[in-house]
């Protein structure tokens, strides 16, 4: 080989190092930011999914030229925010005329002097592609842990509710015509129970702070608990966690889906499809409650009521029966998971559902063998008994009289109270110490 040849090949080499290294660098830089600067933790956040198509629900709602003023509740507080809004669902591109955020003073008034105007890259409008979610630019507001926040945003153009979360803890404002994010009041409006394109509510800190995931449900999203007043067991947790000085760090952000399935898509897509969505892509992420199951063991034995109150002769999922072992294979894959990202992971027991529409003899063996191996098997990084904490004890199958709201599935405010208070907060406060996601 020519010795010409050897200096070009020698400079070339020296120029891949330099471009690995550089590589590298910036790597970790993204990776591992300065102490004295800071991160991102969810502070709040829900399950965008399409919009749900059961019997009795109402139609899809279509926005034009209308302002939505979205309510919500970050669990831990700070100084600086950011919002992330998500069209995940779209068919079309999604165009945000304005967007605001401000303290609640009340319903859908907000503190005057707390609003704050929204940018994206630096412009008060943004189009957000189909499929894609959009971040904005941080704002300075102070916000106290457990602080109600108003984010309001203006669809300058029809756009259809195509993302949203049916089950919203808070109901949502609808203006009539016009930009009225600005606006202290919003006259002539209109409620929904949903909210829409909303995902996600960031708070910058540098106190060690991290986010605790509750994925599951019907149950775990609050339906059976009064609308406006967080009684459903992630909220109850979060106020515990507030109560408790040690604990204080930890915010819950609650992405439990009504109807969902750890298996099978329904009433959103599956536990397993949307898991990378909906957990590990929260900020600042170091533990996660599971809490699913109950809908994938009842979906097959349930029998609709037809418009003429007759009863399907055969169940209409009933190809989607699922034995113990598959629910188990589930569980053990977000367990994994999650644990590849360095987040721990907490079995939460299913709770009793005999009386239920979809109750079967066949299901409760299920759910009783489900819950020993949850209790037993020592795959989460700990276990809550949820199961124990509401059932009767005469009666395991059922829940203590007083403790569900009706339907024999879904908890009520005191039984929901009961899940919360389950949870070890020793235990739970171990996730601070786990490497937070930056």
């Amino acid at each position: 080989m020519k010795r010409g040849e050897n200096v070009v090949k020698a400079r070339l080499m020296m120029i891949v190092l330099m471009l690995a290294g550089l590589l590298v660098s910036s790597v970790a830089g993204a990776q591992t930011p300065p102490s004295h600067d800071g991160y991102w933790v969810s502070a709040w956040s829900t399950a965008i999914h399409a919009p749900l198509a059961f019997p009795g629900l109402p139609p899809t709602p279509v926005f034009e030229n209308q302002t939505l003023r979205m309510v919500v509740k970050p669990t831990i507080g700070g100084g600086r925010l950011r919002v992330r809004l998500s069209n995940a669902f779209g068919n079309a591109a999604l165009t945000i005329g304005a967007a605001h955020v401000a303290l609640v003073q009340q319903g859908a008034k907000i503190v005057p002097e707390s609003d704050r105007a929204l940018t994206f890259g630096g412009r008060a409008s943004v189009t957000i592609p189909p499929g894609a979610p959009v971040l904005s630019d941080p704002v300075d507001l102070k916000v106290a842990a457990l602080t109600e926040i108003a984010v309001s945003i203006y669809l300058p153009a029809s756009a259809t509710g195509s993302s949203t979360h049916f089950w919203a803890q808070h109901e949502t404002y609808v203006s009539g015509p016009g930009d009225l994010t600005a606006q202290a009041e919003m006259p002539n409006r209109v409620t929904q129970m949903a909210w829409y394109w909303l995902a996600d509510v960031e708070v910058w800190t540098s106190d060690q702070a991290t986010a605790v995931v509750t994925l599951g449900d019907s149950i775990t999203d609050g339906v059976g608990a009064k609308q406006g007043e967080y009684e459903d067991w992630p909220d109850r947790l979060a106020l515990r966690l507030q109560f408790e000085k040690k604990s204080a760090k930890l915010s819950v952000v609650n992405v439990g889906i009504g109807g969902n399935r750890i298996l099978h898509e329904g009433a959103g897509i599956s536990a397993l499809a949307r898991f990378d969505r909906d957990v590990l892509a929260q900020p600042g992420v170091s533990a996660v409650i599971v809490l699913e199951g109950i809908n994938d063991i009842g979906w097959p034995h349930m029998k609709p009521r037809l418009p003429n109150g007759e009863t399907l002769k055969d169940p209409p999922f009933v190809h989607e029966l699922v034995s113990a072992e598959d629910l188990i294979v589930g569980l053990k894959q977000i367990i994994d998971r999650a644990h590849q990202h360095g987040i721990r992971v907490f079995g939460a027991t299913l709770t009793p559902y005999e009386g239920a529409d979809y109750y079967s003899e066949d299901g409760e063996a299920t759910r009783q063998a489900v819950n020993h191996w949850i209790l037993t098997s020592r795959a989460f990084d700990g276990v809550f008994d949820f199961d124990a904490a509401v059932r009767d004890p005469n009666h395991p199958s059922q829940f203590r009289e007083g403790y569900h709201s009706g339907d024999h599935l879904h908890p009520s405010a005191i039984g929901y109270k009961a899940m919360a208070d389950a949870v070890d907060l020793a235990r739970l406060r171990g996730a601070e110490k786990s490497k937070a996601k930056k």
